[in-house]
């Protein structure tokens, strides 16, 4: 199977000229690290990160911060991007454990063994590619990650069940199936922020779920979107990553840059957060 891009022409460019210059545009911009990735690292000390999952125009950026550490740190073998399910397709744990994911930038294969041992060791996790075919929040993060490299396998994980213990759950089965296969991976977690509140209420809101990001405290970061009814779209991945980051040996959280669409495209009158943190 062959995932097709469902976003190419709407959240990023579907010409791969056109979208390999947009990528160059987000890591140069105001809001972006100011530097495009350089030679690829091999230092391998980063184990998950956060990036946002909105058009380009708006979150790109912002996401451009953590691949640039990425790149820089060096691509793993195996990234295992965790998605909230936007369609309400599929089960509420679906991955796929064969196939491949195309952009405008190429083919990205499944490490179906990988996925296949992440469905055998956690019963909750289904081999389940309807609940992928209309997601965007996965698809968006894949052309950044090829234009660093394409050599990385891919298994994708869109949680529609994103309570906590779900999510720490999930996050063990990876940290011991990837060590089981000894298997060099990334978790990445596609999340946006508060959701269409003011530029300063969104602003206030998410620097408190920062602080326990930082503090690769998942327990303490959903007891404050619960608390302050944060519309944070991913916290689940986010809490899965912090989970699975922590069994394979970070003990660090650099929270990278956080901006809302406000501050791109001028309307401040109601916006949405995006963040960009590492886990080391």
């Amino acid at each position: 199977m062959i995932r097709q891009p469902a976003v190419a022409g709407y959240f990023y460019e579907s010409d791969k000229d056109s979208l390999k210059k947009r990528i160059a545009w987000c890591y140069t911009h105001n809001l972006g690290p100011g530097q495009i990735p350089g030679e690829i690292g091999d230092k391998r000390s980063l184990y998950g990160l956060i990036s946002p999952h909105a058009g380009y125009v708006y979150s790109g950026p912002v996401a451009a911060h953590s691949y640039l550490k990425l790149a820089e740190d060096g691509l793993p073998e195996t990234v295992i991007i965790l998605c909230p399910n936007h369609t309400g397709m599929g089960s509420g744990l679906a991955t796929m454990t064969e196939g491949s994911w195309l952009t405008p930038l190429g083919e990205v294969k499944i490490d179906g063994e990988l996925a296949r041992g992440l469905v055998q060791n956690y019963t909750l996790l289904d081999d389940d590619p309807s609940a992928h075919i209309k997601e965007h929040s996965c698809e968006v993060q894949l052309p950044f990650l090829q234009e660093i490299s394409p050599d990385f396998k891919l298994v994708p994980i869109c949680m529609m069940m994103q309570d906590l213990q779900t999510a720490q759950e999930l996050g063990h089965a990876i940290a011991e199936t990837a060590g089981r296969l000894e298997r060099d991976v990334v978790v990445i977690a596609s999340t946006d922020f508060t959701h269409y509140q003011p530029h300063e209420v969104a602003k206030a809101q998410d620097q408190k779920v920062l602080e326990f990001i930082a503090s690769l405290d998942e327990e303490g970061m959903v007891r404050e979107i619960q608390k302050s009814n944060v519309t944070m779209c991913g916290y689940g991945p986010v809490a899965a990553t912090i989970t699975a980051s922590k069994a394979m040996g970070a003990h660090v959280a650099d929270v990278l840059k956080y901006a809302t669409s406000g501050e791109a495209s001028g309307d401040y009158s109601s916006v949405v957060g995006y963040g960009s943190a590492v886990f080391r």
